[in-house]
């Protein structure tokens, strides 16, 4: 397959105008100006485009795809102790049907791989990391989700309630079997588990550190929040004398095996200290705005080495948020806290892809354009009215999400003409109405 015409980014360092990308298999193998030769290849005609590397999503809870629009005035502790009740509720068609719609509009948005923090697992109500992990098999993603956890409810001095956590040796041993089952650490992965205890304040410093140790002996990453809100650095102080990133480096939990949502409310020692650990952080600009819970240290962070990648969290704190659209709100923000000099475009995609890459350990597969790199690639439509700006790094950037000519993973179409094809569009939506719909049943008990 020749991908020629397009305005090539590579995101590594060199742009070509006019430029053309050469794909074998699922692996791009030639990148470079104008035209390409190969024998009897498949030709995209991109002309009028921007190609980038397929945007990587680095934080998300895709099951609160059934409960959009809730708790829309709250803070974060206030969003999370109203929906945990109807969370408690849901079963494995719930999370097959908002996995079906979350990923497709992640695709829809120009996410070629993305991870997914479930950690609510209520007794009784099928296979939920099964019911995901299917959903992105069909939709046709990279996926990444985490195993996720809490042990520490209302009666142990945490936030949630007692009947959404699970105990210890439940969540270890559902962890470990998850990665045995799923996990796939060969080249060009389609599908890798990561260990994902929930908060320092929804679970113990015991499951931290057992959680900790399972990863590394299995050879597999760690993720969880941290930082979210002042809320949180309240708590971890009056609980642990010590503000969150503290407490997780005393237990550690920093590292180069570790990404961490949020990373809102960092001390200028906590950003040094993510950047020496080389621990990385997936910063989610507009669920964080949404909860008013701050602007993230982006800028220091990166300033500092640290790697930075986007996520746009999970849909219930940031509703129909597209992924692309992450590039202009973290653009925007640190720009509106910091100066115009703060973030310039293509930092911003950088962060959406060869950030996020480093995040998930994957920069020498994913994230930049480069011969031998995975053949996860977007084409976005840069012509009409977009054609008024000359660069469009800074059009995509700075405006609206572009429509999608194409996108690939592994060489494979996943969007077409700016629609999911391998699930119908329509049927993906519905199938995240109902999910909706039947969480809202199942929860009215609760409500």
């Amino acid at each position: 397959m020749i991908i020629e015409n397009a305005h090539v980014v590579t995101v590594s360092g060199d742009e070509y105008p006019g430029g053309h990308i050469v794909i074998e298999g699922d692996r791009i193998t030639a990148v470079g100006p104008g035209k390409a030769t190969a024998r009897d290849p498949e030709r995209i005609d991109a002309r009028g485009c921007l190609a980038t590397p397929g945007l990587i999503n680095t934080h998300h809870h895709l099951y609160q795809w059934a409960s959009q629009g809730m708790v829309t005035d709250g803070t974060l502790f206030e969003w999370l102790t109203t929906l945990y009740k109807p969370w408690s509720k849901m079963d494995a068609e719930v999370v097959a049907g908002a996995a079906t719609a979350g990923l497709g509009w992640l695709a829809k948005s120009g996410c070629t791989t993305s991870t997914d923090h479930h950690y609510l697992f209520p007794k009784g109500r099928g296979d939920l990391f099964a019911a995901e992990i299917e959903a992105a098999r069909e939709i046709g993603v990279r996926f990444h989700p985490c195993r996720g956890s809490m042990d520490r409810g209302e009666s142990q001095g945490g936030l949630p309630p007692d009947e959404v956590v699970e105990d210890l040796g439940t969540i270890l041993a559902e962890t470990e079997a998850a990665i045995d089952r799923y996990h796939d650490p060969s080249p060009g992965s389609m599908l890798r588990v990561a260990v994902a205890p929930c908060s320092p304040f929804s679970v113990t410093r015991e499951l931290l550190t057992e959680s900790a140790r399972l990863a590394r002996d299995k050879g597999v990453r760690l993720h969880t929040h941290l930082a979210e809100t002042l809320d949180e650095e309240e708590h971890t102080r009056e609980q642990f004398g010590m503000t969150p990133a503290e407490y997780m480096d005393s237990i550690g939990w920093l590292g180069p095996d570790v990404w961490l949502a949020h990373c809102v409310h960092l001390h200028d020692t906590d950003v040094k200290r993510l950047a020496e650990t080389r621990t990385g952080t997936a910063h989610c600009p507009s669920s964080n705005a949404r909860l008013g819970a701050g602007i993230a240290r982006v800028s220091h962070l990166l300033a500092a080495g640290a790697a930075v990648g986007l996520g746009v969290d999970g849909a219930a704190s940031a509703e129909l948020v597209p992924l692309a659209g992450e590039l202009r709100q973290a653009l925007y923000m640190q720009r509106a806290r910091y100066g115009p000099a703060a973030l310039t475009a293509r930092q911003a995609l950088e962060m959406a892809t060869l950030g996020g890459a480093r995040c998930l350990g994957r920069e020498d597969e994913i994230g930049s354009l480069e011969p031998g790199r995975l053949a996860d690639i977007a084409l976005w439509r840069m012509d009409g009215f977009r054609a008024a700006i000359d660069d469009p790094v800074v059009a995509f950037a700075f405006g609206p999400t572009p429509p999608l000519h194409r996108l690939l993973v592994g060489g494979r179409t996943v969007v077409d003409a700016d629609t999911l094809v391998t699930v119908p569009q329509d049927e993906a939506g519905r199938r995240g109405a109902d999910a909706h719909r039947r969480l809202m049943r199942l929860a009215r008990e609760v409500l």
